[in-house]
């Protein structure tokens, strides 16, 4: 048996109860390794009282407050995107367990669980650095909100957006301290490269490669045909002075939205602090964006 013993904090979605077999799985092979296994509160009641199964570990968290060798992401993209918010700044790589749909950042299968620790244990993976960005507002009596967003980082893509049924909302945009333009639209997205296949994608945005350094902002359903997407180096501060008829307006982090009020400025920069995802081998990004899109797929 594998004297190395690690420590993994378990994150997954309570709202599908397919998810709870392979939950079993991944716990019983951890068990085999003799590892320390920690689960996210709300998750491990959902397996336990509402699915009504024995999953013994060795302890549960709430919130931050955990610490682990790897964190496990079990569902979709989306649920990975909530377990990289939750792991922040400490450095933990993510191992994404596929229990949604797409998979672009999840992508272990669960008939690959077994073979995916023992390849953890025996170190045979790649460790990709993906960036975040971070978003902080300032009101219209221009001082600093700190509190709006519990979770201000992004590992996809930050978006202001008009609220309900509401007219277009009017977004000024700069870059550094220079005017872009002010967009007339549905919303503005900016995303990262990891997020380019995401909301943005959508949109009409470009599919982005990873570790090229840059962002990208994305108009929603802009007034003029002429708008169109623009990429940026990611070391760029983005300004975005945003008014509406409404006097309200969304700010979402990778989807986690709140209503801030008219003229209120939202600036969107990186983090300091990169999220840790695990590749196995034999996952490269360009075949998997081909099986994803289906490219040259013949449909007929």
């Amino acid at each position: 048996m594998n004297t190395n013993k690690l420590r993994f904090a378990i994150f997954g979605n309570e709202y599908q109860a397919k998810k709870s077999q392979a939950v079993n799985k991944l716990v019983a092979i951890l068990q085999q390794h003799e590892a320390e296994i920690y689960m996210d509160r709300p998750f491990y009641e959902f397996i336990t009282t509402g699915q009504h199964l024995d999953v013994s570990v060795d302890g549960v968290f709430d919130g931050d407050d955990f610490s682990a060798d790897y964190a496990i992401s079990m569902g979709g993209d989306g649920t990975l995107l909530e377990t990289a918010s939750r792991v922040g700044e400490k450095g933990i790589p993510i191992i994404g367990v596929n229990i949604g749909r797409l998979g672009f950042l999840a992508d272990v299968n669960p008939s690959e669980i077994e073979k995916a620790i023992d390849d953890v244990y025996a170190q045979n993976y790649d460790v990709h650095r993906h960036s975040v960005i971070a978003i902080s507002t300032k009101g219209t009596d221009s001082t600093t909100s700190e509190t709006v967003f519990a979770e201000p980082f992004a590992l996809n893509d930050i978006a202001v957006l008009k609220r309900d049924h509401a007219s277009m909302i009017s977004i000024r945009a700069s870059i550094n301290g220079e005017y872009l333009m002010t967009y007339q639209a549905d919303g503005l997205i900016v995303t990262t490269p990891t997020g380019s296949t995401a909301y943005s994608l959508s949109n009409g945005g470009p599919i982005i490669a990873p570790a090229t350094g840059t962002l990208c902002l994305t108009p929603v359903a802009p007034h003029s045909l002429n708008v169109r997407p623009i990429v940026v180096p990611d070391s760029s501060v983005i300004t975005l002075k945003v008014e509406s008829r409404s006097h309200s307006f969304l700010a979402a982090v990778d989807g986690r939205s709140t209503s801030l009020g008219d003229g209120t400025v939202v600036t969107i920069r990186k983090a300091p602090y990169e999220a840790l995802i695990i590749r196995f081998s034999g996952r490269k990004y360009f075949s998997v964006l081909r099986e994803k899109m289906a490219w040259g797929v013949d449909q007929r």
